[in-house]
């Protein structure tokens, strides 16, 4: 896919890296990345993946913006308040990047809606805020064989991991699922939401710029993946923990 002279120059600092070249920037337009929520991960994510140039990212969430999401959520601003959560995001996106082509799907990940849209894209960020959805996504993209970026975060704290059991790693072996990390799904109300115990806004600032580095490296096909590893986040110690996870025979 061909970079006009304008993208050339808006992706130059890309383009020189020896690890990205003027090839993983045609990868990266060519690319057709889904985005699961428009909240506080989805926020850097879209933001992020826009102005990487990546070609078409799709938007789904059902919510509309309220005041009290501006402290993370930071593609919204005061004045969208009250409007569709993706709308709103569609409107930032363009003006990050007129070069990305954005869909939005104003509605919930559910089973009926889910095939038809994950089949779709060729990778997802996953950025939900609840157990349904995480599991749903990625039971989805184990079942289309699509790469899946997932990351969660508490009032302090945060998850991140790469999930692709379709690829094989250099071992042979099949990467794992996120079932082996995650075998059974928390009973509803275990953890308190957002709402009830609250969350450091520039938690989901960093964690979402990382799921976006993720993808963006899934694409290019620059550095190590963290399929098979869980990245742990304290942001009070400022400390990264890591556990490796394999994949577990059914």
């Amino acid at each position: 896919m061909q970079l006009s002279p304008e993208e050339l120059e808006r992706y130059a600092r890309h383009i020189i890296l020896a690890d990205v070249g003027g090839a993983g920037q045609q990868r990266l337009k060519a690319a057709r990345v889904l985005v699961i929520g428009a909240g506080g991960l989805g926020s850097p994510v879209l933001q992020y993946l826009a102005a990487a140039g990546v070609g078409t990212i799709g938007i789904i969430d059902d919510d509309v913006v309220s005041l009290s999401n501006l402290q993370r959520q930071t593609i919204h601003a005061t004045d969208t308040c009250g409007n569709p959560k993706v709308e709103s995001a569609k409107s930032a996106l363009q003006a990050i990047n007129p070069h990305v082509n954005v869909e939005i799907h104003q509605a919930r990940l559910n089973p009926k809606n889910g095939d038809e849209l994950i089949s779709q894209y060729n990778l997802v960020a996953d950025g939900s805020d609840n157990f349904d959805t995480r599991y749903l996504s990625a039971d989805l993209c184990e079942k289309h064989e699509k790469i899946l970026v997932t990351a969660a975060v508490g009032q302090f704290d945060a998850s991140i991991t790469t999930l692709k059991p379709h690829i094989k790693d250099e071992d042979g072996n099949y990467y794992p699922r996120y079932r082996d990390v995650f075998p059974q799904q928390p009973p509803e109300g275990l953890l308190p939401t957002c709402a009830e115990a609250g969350i450091l806004g520039a938690l989901t600032g960093v964690i979402g710029s990382m799921q976006a580095l993720e993808i963006i490296k899934e694409i290019t096909e620059a550095g190590t993946s963290l399929a098979g590893r869980l990245l742990l986040y304290d942001a009070k110690s400022a400390r990264f923990q890591e556990i490796a996870y394999k994949r577990k025979s059914v």
